[in-house]
């Protein structure tokens, strides 16, 4: 087996069962969804936000950001490429949560129109922390037994004469 072979084994290999498609349809259609959104609701969404949250380029970031959602939601939900995919959604998520969410809990950030404390942060942040889990999640286990990964990962290292699941 060659050093690429065995890359892409160990990158598409998953034993999850087929209910992790569950997962990948929830965590890969909220990030398609918001990735288009970043586009259609510019000001409120994409650049808008960005520039409120005080991101340094915010038209780059935001549609760097909105093509990342995009191209890695439909990866996710094909259940292709889903380990790599998943990881640069979990910093995507790890940048939401600390520059627009852990700022609620010192008093509000700008975005939030003066919501403060534990219960607005938890309040805010759901989504995007169901979304780092669900990340997380197919980071660790893989896309599952209905995925193209799963069906990639099926016919190597079998030889011609074994049997097919």
């Amino acid at each position: 087996m060659t050093q690429l072979s065995a890359w892409s084994t160990r990158l598409t290999a998953t034993t999850a069962p087929r209910a992790v498609v569950l997962i990948r349809l929830y965590v890969g259609l909220v990030f398609l969804v918001e990735g288009i959104l970043k586009f259609l609701r510019e000001h409120t969404l994409g650049t808008g936000r960005f520039d409120k949250a005080g991101i340094p380029a915010p038209d780059f970031f935001a549609a760097l950001d909105g093509v990342f959602e995009i191209l890695c939601g439909v990866l996710i939900l094909a259940g292709l490429l889903t380990r790599l995919a998943a990881v640069p959604m979990v910093v995507d998520m790890l940048g939401a949560l600390l520059i627009t969410k852990v700022p609620i809990l010192w008093g509000g950030s700008g975005l939030f129109h003066g919501e403060s404390g534990w219960w607005d942060f938890a309040h805010e942040a759901r989504l995007d922390f169901a979304q780092l889990c669900g990340s997380l999640f197919l980071l660790i286990v893989g896309a599952g037994a209905w995925s193209v990964d799963a069906r990639l990962g099926s016919g190597r290292g079998r030889s011609a004469g074994s049997a097919r699941r």
